[in-house]
């Protein structure tokens, strides 16, 4: 299936960056492909320059609004670039509802959510796409699609959308972490996260505990 098949609606682009696939990736790359999935519109969820020699993990395989490809996303997109949005926390213009109408492809740099950042968008950012930023917040790749969406496709402007910073992760009734992030606060006033974060973050508390003893 051509790039052209699956861009009807808004194409959301993640440029893997990395030459492995963590599972913090995993669950943001099916959290994004699934909300992407149930949003409508026509819209897809591109993981693009994956290595050839990356073995696509069973959780990505099958997701019905999800593609991925082996290139980048310069020559996947090279005939319209001008329709490229680079989410980038360095652009000089925020997001805006209008942007909607601007751009069809919107390309992320994986991993957003290092903290520090390490502004891994440079690498996309030196091939010329146009960009837009998202606020001053780092946030994590899933938060930042879904805040992209938000925008693009509901029309919210970027600073009445509702956030949850810094949010204290519940592991469990007697133990939480703080996650140097920005999430978007959902209608239970938590911070929405990907399915099966918590039980990850909590494996790599015990991780953790378990190579000090």
């Amino acid at each position: 299936m051509s790039v052209e098949e699956v861009s009807r609606g808004k194409t959301y682009v993640i440029e893997h960056l990395d030459p492995e696939m963590e599972p913090w990736s995993i669950l943001e790359y099916r959290c994004i492909a699934e909300e992407t999935h149930q949003a409508g519109n026509g819209a897809w969820c591109y993981l693009s320059s994956v290595p050839e020699s990356l073995q696509l993990p069973d959780e990505l395989k099958g997701l019905p609004s999800l593609k991925v490809s082996h290139h980048e996303a310069e020559s996947l997109f090279a005939d319209r670039t001008e329709k490229v949005c680079l989410l980038d926390p360095a652009a000089d213009k925020e997001l805006s509802p209008e942007d909607g109408e601007e751009f069809d492809v919107f390309l992320f740099g994986g991993i957003l959510g290092d903290d520090p950042p390490r502004d891994r968008t440079s690498q996309l950012r030196n091939k010329g796409f146009r960009g837009r930023r998202l606020g001053p917040k780092q946030m994590t790749t899933d938060t930042a699609v879904r805040v992209t969406r938000m925008v693009v496709e509901e029309k919210f402007p970027l600073d009445q959308i509702p956030y949850v910073d810094d949010a204290d992760i519940e592991l469990d009734e007697h133990e939480s972490v703080e996650m140097p992030f920005r999430y978007v606060r959902g209608r239970d006033g938590k911070p929405i996260l990907p399915a099966g974060l918590r039980d990850l973050i909590r494996e790599d508390s015990e991780k953790g505990i378990a190579d000090l003893l």
